[in-house]
Formats: structure tokens, C-alpha cells, sequence
């Protein structure tokens, strides 16, 4: 058999060496074939007496986990096999049928010479398998595939959990062994110019779909090799949808409509898993088309619609510890572009200085998110990044610097049932003496918990004016009063 994706025969003409990506080592051969052997009869046929009912699930699961076993050594020798008969360089530009069928054809002459017999639904899994180890990720092409999975959380070889729906659940999907995770590890970070290992034992990557990547190995990850993945969605929500999922009213998003367009200052804090960036995106749907937006994170997330939008990304160190861009290096810069609105998408170190200088200098509109637990704890945590940045200001000094650079907080929540909802709008209205002085406009109350663990709550206003009602209206974004009378019991 010949094909354009077959490496040629060593020392054929055109041969020429491929890199070999550390697989594993060769492990013994896969002796399914006894499977397929008719057993020998026994002298005298007994009948099989019936087991209880714990005991035949016993067996069941035990020969379940030993044909996965087998199945496993099998892949890793086919895995073997077809990095020794691909021709890599010829991959880049095969189709993915293509690829598939020199994948079928070299596995099952591999399976031939080594008497494994497979039923078309287990051929059909293994050739997907195999597919997925060559052009994707491995075991984890299939969680990354599928729209459910919400985070990919791996604890070493053989434990992956996954989130769905707000809620983490153990997967059926293991690696081979820690040196499997490692060369997927390896294979993700090596496409971005970064490396992992003992003497850098952590990374943070960007996959190609914009999923977010971060991993730790051994000796720093005591028990196997650490991965978490965010994945990126590609459809991203709109404030309709949100308002539909029951994260907010139709009165909150009519409230933050007039918000964002006249420009406050806004600020989404929340823990991780909140739904911050989710949010920030929802907010920036109600940007005028005309404006200049400049974005700025440390992983692109945002999925911006409007017309004129330059997004940045911060760079870490390379391998001598030095080319860092930082995301304070990113926002100093992009004052000097004439932008609109700044949006950063986690304000988290000594940029908080930058940012809050920029919603006060001409800047107004602009947003970032925090990880806080109410709106007075993201104050503290906005007053603790100055403090971390080695700026010596008086604390009056500070919060008066946050008070008129800041308008608004909404916050933002994961609830105990894995549901989503915005807790709190907050607005700042000044300073009384040394405290910073605030409203709560709208707040998400509590009421209960459902037999099925779903909590029991409802959105309200709090029964206060907006005290940038005047602004609205100024702007033509007059509110009706009703929006801020709160639920009736």
C-alpha cells in the first residue's frame, strides 16, 4: 500500500527524517487474540450455578476495566506504529477523510499481523481515537467538542472532571499514564512557543480555539500532572439571552442599557465562575458602533461586535526570563491611541493604578472586571491592588481617586445549584469624610431551596432613585419610576 501520507521506506528516495514526538515506549504486544480463539472444552459440562446480584456486577465491571486495559495498550501500539509510518510533513495538507483513511488502512494491517479482532463499533471508536492522538488532543478532543462542558479539570492521569451546567462531575475519560498527560501538556505548549518542566513547572497557553490553558506538573503537582481548561464559546450571550437564563430582569438590562451608553464607569466583580467575562460581554453590546474600543487582557476572551476594536493580549517571559508584556505595559500604551472606551478584562495587579487614571482623565465608559465578593469588598480589593503597586498615597487619597473614577459595581454570582445571577447593582455616589459612599440599586433576594436543590429567589429594586437619573435623561435614556420600585410580597 502506498499513499502521499505514508512516511517512505528508509532510504527510498525523497525520505527524508521526520521529528518524532516523544511517544511512549513500545509496551509488550496486545494479546487480544485469545479472545477470538475458541476455548477448549471441558471433559465434563457443568452448570454455571447463578451468582448474586453483587457478584455478576463484580465480574461485569472487572471485565469491563480489563478490556479497557487491553484497548489502552492497544491504541498506545497503533499510536506507535503510525508516528513510525505517517509522514508528518505530509499531514499539514491532508484532508481530515484523507488522514482518516491511511489511519483505518495502517491500523488494521497493524491488527492483522498482531491477530486482533474488533467488532466495527470498537474499530470505528479506536480509528476516532487514534485521530485525535495524531491531529487533536488525545482523550480530551472529546470533552473539548462537546458544548455541555463548561471547564475541563484534570487531577493527574486517571481522574478528569468536567463542568456542565454549573455543576463538576467525574468523567469516564482517562489518559494511558502520567507520561500520556505529559506529551499532550507538552504538545499544547509547544505550539505557542512555551515549554513545561521541572525547572518551569507551570504555564499558562492559549488553545487554538481560544480555550484557556493552564497546567502544572511534577514535582510542584504532587499526585500527576494538574490541567484546567476554560473553554471559549464560540456563541457568545447577549443581554436577551441572559435576561431569558433568568440571570437578570428586563428592568436591570434596561437599567444597565442606560448605564453603558452614558458612559459610567463600570466595574463586574465577582468570584471565578461567576460569569464576569460572560457579563462584561453582555455590557459591551450596548456601545455605540462609532466608538473606538481598546481591549486589553491576559487571555482574549471578549468577543466585541462593534466596528472599530483593537484588542491586546500581555505576554509572559520567555525561557530567559525575559519579552514580558505586562498588562499595565499594554494600558499605558493604549492611552496613547486615542481610544474611546478601555476595557480590561481582569484588573488584578498594579495596572489598577493605569485604569482608575484613565476613567478619570477623559476615558469615561470604560470597564474591567475584579474578582471581589460584594460591592464594598471590591473597593478594599481595588484599595489593596494600589497599595500591592507601591504607590504612597493616603488612604483618604486613594478612595476619593476610586470614588470619582468608579460609578458603578455589579456583581456577579455562582449560586450553591450551579446557576448564574447578577446579586447586586451598586452605584458610588462620593465620598462621606473617609468612606466612600454607595446604593444598592437592584439586589437578587433568597428565598428558598427547591426539592431538587434549586434555590428559590427573586430579582428587586431596592426602592432608590438611580442618582444618575438626571444624566439618563440628559442622554435620552429617560427611566420610568416603576423600574425602581421594589417587589411586592
Amino acid at each position: 500500500m502506498f499513499s502521499r501520507y505514508k512516511k517512505p521506506a528508509a532510504g527510498a528516495k525523497g525520505a527524508r527524517p521526520v521529528a518524532n514526538p516523544a511517544a511512549p515506549a513500545a509496551p509488550p504486544p496486545v494479546a487480544l487474540a485469545a479472545e477470538t480463539e475458541a476455548p477448549a472444552k471441558p471433559v465434563v459440562q457443568r452448570r454455571a450455578m447463578p451468582m448474586a446480584g453483587g457478584g455478576a456486577q463484580a465480574v461485569a465491571a472487572d471485565k469491563d476495566r480489563k478490556r479497557k486495559e487491553r484497548m489502552s495498550e492497544l491504541k498506545v501500539e497503533l499510536h506507535k506504529r503510525l508516528l513510525e509510518n505517517l509522514n508528518l510533513a505530509a499531514l499539514e495538507h491532508a484532508s481530515e477523510n484523507e488522514l482518516k483513511a491511511e489511519i483505518a488502512a495502517i491500523s488494521a494491517e497493524a491488527m492483522t499481523e498482531m491477530s486482533v479482532a474488533l467488532n466495527g463499533t470498537e474499530r470505528a471508536n479506536l480509528h476516532q481515537e487514534l485521530y485525535d492522538e495524531v491531529m487533536g488532543l488525545g482523550p480530551l478532543e472529546p470533552l473539548l467538542k462537546d458544548d455541555t462542558v463548561s471547564d475541563i479539570l484534570v487531577n493527574g492521569p486517571n481522574q478528569i472532571f468536567v463542568e456542565r451546567f454549573g455543576k463538576l462531575q467525574l468523567s469516564d475519560v482517562t489518559f494511558k499514564d502520567e507520561r500520556h498527560l505529559l506529551r499532550i501538556i507538552d504538545k499544547i505548549v509547544s505550539a505557542v512557543g512555551r515549554r513545561v518542566d521541572e525547572s518551569n513547572p507551570y504555564v499558562d497557553a492559549r488553545l487554538a480555539d481560544g480555550s484557556r490553558f493552564n497546567a502544572m506538573v511534577p514535582p510542584i503537582a504532587v499526585d500527576g500532572s494538574l490541567v484546567s481548561i476554560r473553554k471559549f464559546k464560540k456563541d457568545k450571550l447577549g443581554i436577551d439571552d441572559l435576561v431569558k437564563f433568568g440571570a437578570f430582569t428586563e428592568e436591570m438590562a434596561a437599567y444597565l442599557q442606560a448605564a453603558v451608553a452614558t458612559r459610567l464607569n463600570v466595574i463586574v466583580s465577582g468570584g471565578t465562575g461567576s460569569g464576569k467575562t460572560t457579563t462584561l460581554n453582555a455590557l459591551s453590546s450596548f456601545i455605540d458602533n462609532s466608538e473606538r474600543i481598546l481591549t486589553i487582557e491576559d487571555t482574549a476572551e471578549l468577543q466585541l461586535q462593534q466596528t472599530h476594536v483593537g484588542r491586546m493580549e500581555s505576554r509572559p517571559p520567555n525561557v530567559e526570563g525575559k519579552g514580558a508584556v505586562t498588562q499595565r505595559d499594554c494600558l499605558r500604551n493604549a492611552l496613547r491611541m486615542r481610544p474611546d472606551r478601555i476595557i480590561v478584562g481582569e484588573t488584578r495587579g498594579e495596572e489598577v493604578i493605569d485604569m482608575l487614571q484613565a476613567m478619570n482623565t477623559g476615558h469615561d465608559g470604560s470597564m474591567t472586571t475584579i474578582h471581589a465578593n460584594n460591592a464594598r469588598d471590591g473597593i478594599s480589593r481595588l484599595e489593596n491592588m494600589v497599595a500591592m503597586a507601591g504607590i504612597e498615597m493616603p488612604l483618604k487619597a486613594v478612595r476619593s481617586q476610586i470614588a470619582s473614577a468608579v460609578n458603578l459595581i455589579v456583581q456577579a454570582s455562582r449560586l450553591q445549584d450551579g446557576s448564574r445571577r447578577m446579586v447586586s447593582i451598586t452605584e458610588l455616589t462620593g465620598m462621606e469624610g473617609d468612606v466612600i459612599s454607595m446604593q444598592e440599586i437592584f439586589r437578587y433576594e433568597r428565598l428558598g431551596l427547591a426539592p431538587d436543590g434549586k434555590i428559590i429567589g427573586r430579582f428587586t429594586a431596592t426602592g432608590v432613585r438611580s442618582h444618575y437619573s438626571e444624566r439618563f435623561r440628559q442622554w435620552g435614556y429617560d427611566l420610568p419610576a416603576s423600574i425602581y420600585e421594589p417587589v411586592q410580597d
